[in-house]
């Protein structure tokens, strides 16, 4: 089973595959995964093989006690130490990679701030500093730590760039905030993740992600437009 799960897995690839990380957030993201993964089929064998352990073995006869005794044991150990200690090792992985999502202050540096605002059913990008006005395309510096401050136009949406970071809500009349940084320069690929009527599916974003240079470059460009 794991084998076969591993082979189709090889074909998660391409602009929208949270298994293809391109930035810090997304690269937590994916360890996570792997993480849960590589545990639940850890679990799932163990399983499996205490199944045809059971159906194979020739069973002994027991006395009472030592079949109440057997009997608690499985109890205690499947049905408490099991699930106790499955969920302290997915916590205690889980917890430190939710803690790199989340929009920290840094020190001594002030990321770059990007307004998205999700409407029925196209992105507008705003760039408060520099009063740029964007539709459907978010342009990014490379190696920078940018936040996104989310908010909705009319219904929820929610904002995915899956090879950068996880996905955030848009909720109308409040503001969310993700952190994102790209590792390198280069195109991807945003989609509205929480469905929003008839053209939901069209609502894609189009991410540059430039150099510093490019990015300060492209800033310019637009300001004397």
């Amino acid at each position: 089973m794991t084998i076969i799960t591993v082979f189709f897995l090889a074909g998660c690839n391409g602009p929208q595959s949270f298994l293809n990380p391109a930035g810090p957030s997304a690269h937590a993201a994916a360890r996570l995964w792997w993480g849960m993964f590589g545990f639940s089929a850890l679990v799932l064998l163990s399983i499996v093989a205490l199944w045809l352990y059971a159906m194979w073995r020739k069973p002994k006869p027991l006395t009472d006690a030592q079949a109440r005794r057997l009997y608690n044991r499985w109890i205690i150990g499947g049905g408490l130490l099991l699930p106790v200690v499955s969920l302290s090792v997915l916590l205690g992985f889980g917890i430190p990679m939710g803690y790199r999502m989340l929009p920290l202050p840094l020190a001594g540096q002030t990321p770059l701030r990007i307004e998205v605002t999700g409407h029925q059913w196209w992105w507008e990008v705003r760039y408060p500093e520099a009063g740029i006005v964007l539709k459907n395309e978010l342009h990014l510096p490379a190696g920078a730590p940018v936040d996104i401050h989310l908010t909705s136009s009319d219904v929820i949406h929610s904002f995915w760039i899956p090879r950068l970071a996880g996905k955030l809500d848009m909720i109308p009349g409040r503001t969310n905030i993700l952190r994102l940084q790209a590792d390198a320069s280069g195109h991807f690929r945003g989609q509205c993740a929480e469905f929003c009527g008839t053209g939901h599916a069209g609502m894609v974003l189009a991410v540059q992600v430039h150099t510093t240079e490019d990015f300060q470059n492209w800033l310019e460009a637009q300001q004397h437009e």
